[in-house]
């Protein structure tokens, strides 16, 4: 008796499983979402309203929001969900797009390395552990980037040591979108959308 419910449990689990792998992200996270309840945090582009004091074209990233808004038209956006700075890494300010790469490669500070020695020295652009993903926005003289990812579960957290992770497909469509000169303004502020 015991075995046949064991063994029952364990076919029941194995389809979860093999469901949620089969699953595409948006869907996993719903279907988690119902089975777990939600974080609370949008995981997918969306068209939100939005402040019209700002210009068409500019790139506004909220880390308080843990999102980057692309403002499409007066009083609209499209809304990304990002990875921000971790705690010591914070920073807001003024910047803007002064250069745009496709498949970046990358080259972790020494400070990174020093943090963690098993870091590669570089990362080939187009590798599939590079953690700058697809595309990359160079946010001034600075060395914060946009960028995609390698490791999209991330996106959400507190993670970098300054730059906005986005998911690859995201950052595919915002490098569409943005053009060298865009402003970016980086805040801690939560912005008003909807």
């Amino acid at each position: 008796m015991f075995g046949k419910k064991l063994r029952s449990a364990l076919l029941a689990l194995g389809g979860v499983a093999l469901g949620s792998a089969i699953l595409t992200q948006d869907a996993r996270a719903d279907f988690l979402d119902e089975l777990f309840g939600s974080s609370g945090f949008s995981s997918s582009r969306e068209n939100v309203r939005f402040s019209p004091k700002y210009d068409v074209g500019q790139i506004i990233v909220s880390f308080g929001d843990r999102r980057l808004y692309y403002v499409k038209q007066k009083g609209m956006a499209i809304s990304y969900p990002i990875a921000i700075p971790k705690s010591d890494a914070r920073w807001a300010g003024i910047s803007s797009v002064s250069d745009k790469r496709v498949n970046p490669s990358w080259t972790p500070t020494p400070e990174m390395r020093r943090e963690n020695p098993k870091l590669p020295a570089y990362v080939p652009g187009g590798h599939p552990r590079n953690p700058m993903g697809v595309r990359a926005l160079y946010l001034g003289s600075s060395l914060y980037r946009i960028h995609g990812t390698d490791a999209p579960w991330l996106i959400g957290q507190e993670v970098s040591k300054g730059c906005i992770r986005m998911l690859n497909d995201d950052v595919i469509d915002l490098y569409e979108r943005a053009r060298v000169g865009t402003r970016v303004t980086v805040t801690w502020q939560r912005m008003a959308s909807s």
